[in-house]
């Protein structure tokens, strides 16, 4: 074996968004050597593109709210899919990491009598939401990495992690990857490793995402061994800003619409009117004048079907656009400018309000805005135990985006703050557990790694240099992108999933054969080279899912199975690959049936608390 820089501790948490960054305060507060391995800058994390809140059912604005309603909400809102039991534990736990970010130093906005305040968002039936203007996922970031920092855990910033490496009893015993300012490779050994690494979303052309979610995390643990569920559901968040081109698919929060904005066709008329669901109409304004009382009243807004979940309004704004009632750049408008005063706009929506200015130029204070859906959020992953977030394989644990099971189908706004908050440090403890039960990787021992692992792993990322007259790994993206949002998008057929199928195959291929040029260091095109194994995995495991699911749930819209089936309500589609071809290798998928719901539970759902 080359002779690699190596680390050796007792936890690895890849990613340092904010489910790394709260596992790696867990595990270090157990007096455990921790380091925290993100591909960025510490601090870049995509947490922060999270604008509305931290779902939370603290009961500060409505005291009826309690955690049985936050688990109705997302259970109803993943249709059913969810793992009960992580549904449960997050809306139990939720109010106590809010107070416990609180008391590490996080400002959140206040009621006049000095609690936290809480907003309403889509799909949540009390205003549950605790905020900071519309820059919460910031002020979770920052409160967390001052902790962070504050315990001396190690920080390995612009690090691409390659893969995970196993030991000879086939538990996960560390990672490879290498320095982006130099290109050299870096070994990290360890007795336990979380994933903590985010998202999916630049398979897809449009997405909220920011460079850095290309399904690492979930595509390494595939290669692993491990299990990966739900990887159909893929949510398109419903208002992404549409113009200017350069910045198409950037987040627009829902916190526009949860303080009062209101979405428009090309007529100016209130379209989702025209799209409530029979289920929803019970507890939402029939008419745009009821909706409107509600509004000058200063109730609940979560009356408008503007806050309806984020699957129903994104399908909705996709048909006005098709039929011909779009705005001028193709998507619909999003209006608050009518409907709250300058004032009011700017102190609770001010990332909003420049983001538009500088980036459009458009005064949303005095204008509507064009939004459209984006590629936004992965509800699949990693196949997780839903108390200790350990994965199918040995030492290995996952929380956040990466993990699969909390918000099934479909997730409720702000709930994906509140799982990294839950679930970061319930990985944290999982990990510190397993970390303490074992001896392998013991700094005094002989690595438990076999050499000829690592060098396999550098010898497939070198390749590229190697190679003349390969395939420009640009070109490779583009066409993934393509095929992912025209074909597995957000509406999905059967005979396009084939097609997608097919192409990503010829994907595969081509990119197995990629060269690039230059040097290691800060070699952008090396760097997507890198990034390709994982988004064709993770963009094949998506397409493969989306065709075994024959019907419509949650953010999976199946044109020629436009209902939900009852029985494939009863099942997680889990894939899996059983060779260690990395990318080249088939992956399996089949059903499998949901773990059975304690009655207690179910009479929660069946009375509607």
């Amino acid at each position: 074996m080359a002779d690699y820089e190596t680390h050796h501790y007792d936890v690895v948490i890849i990613g340092a968004g904010g489910a790394g960054l709260r596992a790696a305060i867990e595990a270090k507060s157990r007096g455990l050597s921790t380091a925290l391995v993100c591909k960025s800058l510490l601090g870049k994390a995509h947490t922060v593109m999270a604008e509305g809140g931290v779902a939370a059912a603290m009961g500060n604005v409505y005291p009826e709210d309690n955690w049985q309603v936050h688990f109705r909400d997302t259970m109803r809102g993943g249709k059913y899919l969810n793992s009960w039991r992580m549904a449960q534990l997050h809306a139990q736990e939720a109010p106590d990491r809010v107070y416990e970010l609180e008391a590490w130093g996080a400002l959140f906005d206040r009621t006049t009598d000095g609690r936290i305040t809480q907003r309403d968002f889509g799909g949540h039936r009390y205003a549950r939401l605790a905020h900071v203007g519309d820059r919460t996922g910031l002020e979770l970031i920052r409160t967390l990495q001052q902790k962070a920092v504050s315990m001396d855990i190690d920080v390995f910033m612009e690090c691409k992690v390659l893969s995970l490496l196993t030991t000879a009893d086939g538990a996960v015993g560390g990672a490879v990857g290498y320095w982006r300012a130099s290109g050299e490779i870096v070994v990290f050994e360890a007795k336990s490793v979380v994933l903590a690494t985010g998202s999916i979303g630049r398979c897809f052309t449009y997405t909220s995402n920011s460079w850095e979610s290309t399904g690492d995390g979930h595509a390494m643990a595939l290669w692993a061994g491990a299990d990966v569920i739900e990887m159909e559901c893929v949510q398109f968040h419903p208002t992404g800003m549409v113009w200017p081109l350069s910045v198409r698919g950037l987040l627009v929060t829902e916190g526009v619409r949860g303080d009062g904005g209101a979405l428009k066709n090309s007529e100016g008329r209130r379209f989702m009117f025209d799209y409530i669901p029979e289920m929803f109409r019970a507890e939402t304004a029939e008419t745009e004048q009821e909706a409107d009382a509600w509004y000058e009243d200063h109730a609940n807004n979560r009356r408008t079907p503007d806050l309806l979940p984020r699957d129903e309004v994104a399908r909705a704004i996709n048909a006005e656009v098709k039929a011909g009632r779009g705005s001028p750049h193709g998507g619909v408008f999003l209006d608050i400018a009518s409907r709250r005063s300058p004032e009011y706009i700017r102190q609770r929506l001010p990332s909003m309000y420049h983001q538009f200015m500088e980036l459009a130029g458009v005064d949303i204070t005095a204008e509507p805005m064009e939004v459209g859906p984006t590629c936004h959020y992965m509800m699949g992953g990693v196949r997780v135990d839903p108390e200790s977030q350990a994965a199918t394989v040995p030492g290995l644990f996952a929380a956040g985006e990466v993990a699969g099971g909390m918000h099934g189908a479909n997730r409720l706004g702000g709930n994906s703050l509140s799982d990294l908050l839950v679930f970061g440090r319930r990985a944290g403890m999982g990990a510190a557990d397993f970390a303490e039960g074992t001896a392998r990787g013991d700094r005094s021992g002989e690595s438990a790694i076999d050499p000829a692992q690592i060098d396999h792993v550098v010898a497939g990322a070198m390749a590229p240099f190697e190679r003349d007259g390969g395939e420009n790994p640009y070109d490779i993206h583009r066409d993934l992108q393509t095929t992912m949002q025209s074909l597995v998008g957000i509406i999905r057929t059967g005979s396009e999933l084939e097609e997608a199928l097919e192409r990503l195959g010829d994907l595969r291929e081509r990119a197995a054969k990629v060269s690039v040029r230059g040097g290691r260091a800060y070699n952008p095109g090396w760097n997507l080279a890198t990034d390709l194994p994982s988004m064709l995995t993770v963009s094949t495991a998506i397409a493969q899912g989306a065709l075994a699911r024959k019907e419509s749930r949650g953010g999976h819209t199946r044109d020629d199975y436009p209902t939900a089936d009852p029985e494939l309500g009863k099942v997680n589609f889990v894939q899996r690959q059983t060779d260690d071809r990395g990318f080249l290798a088939p992956i399996r998928i089949g059903p499998e049936p949901l773990a059975e719901m304690p009655q207690e539970l179910r009479e929660l759902l069946e009375e509607g608390h």
